[in-house]
């Protein structure tokens, strides 16, 4: 397996973390009325464990902000610099999607 992730999986990855705590939080809302020792320290430790999940989400997601804004500029700037060159491998891509489709 690749030790990089693809920009599409980072964002997927941050979606599940995001519902994985949302219903964590619910779950914890649902059982404040629990009683019990080990009750108490298990929310307590879920607590503190998912306080410092969302933070690391927040974290990644801002990474993947960032690196999805870098990608852009720099696509922007090479549009800008060599505007036949993208033109040619927009033509190149085009003519092999539609080389591609046309066998089906």
């Amino acid at each position: 397996m690749s030790e990089e992730m693809t920009a599409a999986n980072k964002e997927k990855l941050v979606t599940d973390l995001k519902v994985v705590i949302s219903d964590t939080e619910e779950l914890l809302r649902a059982t404040a009325g629990a009683a019990g020792e080990k009750v108490s320290e298990l929310r307590e430790r879920l607590s503190v464990r998912l306080r410092d999940t969302k933070e690391r989400v927040l974290d990644l997601e801002a990474a993947l902000v960032d690196k999805t804004k870098a990608a852009a500029r720099a696509t922007d700037d090479f549009v800008h610099e060599e505007p036949w060159k993208a033109v040619g491998v927009a033509a190149a891509l085009g003519l092999a999607l539609g080389v591609l489709i046309g066998r089906r």
